[in-house]
């Protein structure tokens, strides 16, 4: 086709999920209740992080973060992703498009880095005790949270401003249940090699100093548990870290899989699969990490050999 017949795409039309007529209304109500949960149990989180005295400390000051963050990033996909199952016309507007792939952009970089904050912070809190008040202080915390945030806005305005700098000509069926970056450039009409390179490589850096950091201190947190004597002590603290190395697994699992597979290799049905555990799934499953024991967890700290 001439460049000048090309007709710039104005709206996309999200593909979602099934295209079967029978699975909407089964669908809709799974990530309904999904969706209820998660607002639930972060929601909760925020609140019962920001009254409770006896959670102010470094810990629950990054898990209510980390609940803000899972909650606007699944608020970013679920409302249209629900709206879709329930009408004929699944469409999205090219700026709401846009507006959906930084916010969801922005909320997945900060997500990682808040997790390796929170491994950071457990791993100072059980390896270094006596300095823990002092590596780990609220403006440090409040530093790093605010730095997070930056990092990650500005990432988002750059990855999206990249991706949407391409032409988008007359095909504009995106095969995803939301505006992802992958499935918007197999759409584009021009050449791909600039942001997919964007993409690749800043995808690749955040992952790689965020799992860096999350991988040291889990394995510092666990060779120091084993060193605890007694087995109630050892069994006691990794209770205490096991729902959120669940977690950190299955979140960083699936991204490493979405985005740092090669092209060649890439299905976007497959991606849309793995998709749901990290925009929905994963989110549902930060309430498990505020338990009552952990707050206990200081005192399996001097079982450990010094």
């Amino acid at each position: 086709m001439a460049p000048g017949n090309r007709t710039q795409v104005t709206k996309f039309i999200l593909m979602g999920i099934s295209d079967l007529a029978e699975l909407q209304i089964p669908l809709f109500c799974v990530f309904l209740v999904i969706y209820g949960q998660v607002i639930t149990g972060n929601l909760g989180i925020v609140i019962l992080t920001s009254v409770d005295s006896q959670l102010q400390t470094p810990m629950y000051f990054f898990l209510k973060h980390l609940a803000i963050i899972s909650l606007g990033n699944s608020s970013v996909i679920a409302p249209k992703m629900l709206v879709n199952f329930l009408v004929t016309k699944k469409t999205i507007s090219y700026y709401a498009c846009a507006a959906q792939l930084g916010g969801f952009i922005a909320f997945v970089v900060a997500e990682i880095f808040v997790l390796a904050a929170m491994a950071y912070d457990r791993y100072v809190a059980i390896c270094s005790p006596l300095l823990y008040r002092v590596v780990v202080s609220p403006r440090i915390c409040l530093l790093l949270e605010a730095l997070i945030y930056i990092y990650s806005l500005t990432t988002a305005l750059m990855v999206s401003s990249c991706v949407f700098s391409m032409s988008y000509c007359s095909y504009n069926m995106i095969n995803h249940f939301y505006c992802d970056n992958v499935p918007l450039l197999a759409l584009s009409c021009s050449d791909t090699y600039i942001p997919e390179t964007a993409v690749f490589t800043f995808s690749g850096t955040n992952l790689f100093f965020s799992v860096i950091i999350v991988l040291t201190s889990y394995f510092n947190i666990i060779l120091a548990i084993l060193r605890i004597r007694s087995s109630e002590g050892r069994q006691k603290a990794f209770s205490t870290c096991a729902s959120c190395m669940i977690a950190v697994t299955v979140f960083y699992g699936t991204l490493l899989f979405m985005y740092l597979q090669p092209r060649t290799n890439h299905s976007l049905d497959t991606d849309k699969m793995a998709s749901v555990f990290y925009t929905l799934v994963i989110p549902m499953l930060n309430p498990p990490h505020l338990q009552p024991e952990e707050q206990g967890c200081e005192g399996c700290i001097e079982e450990i050999p010094g």
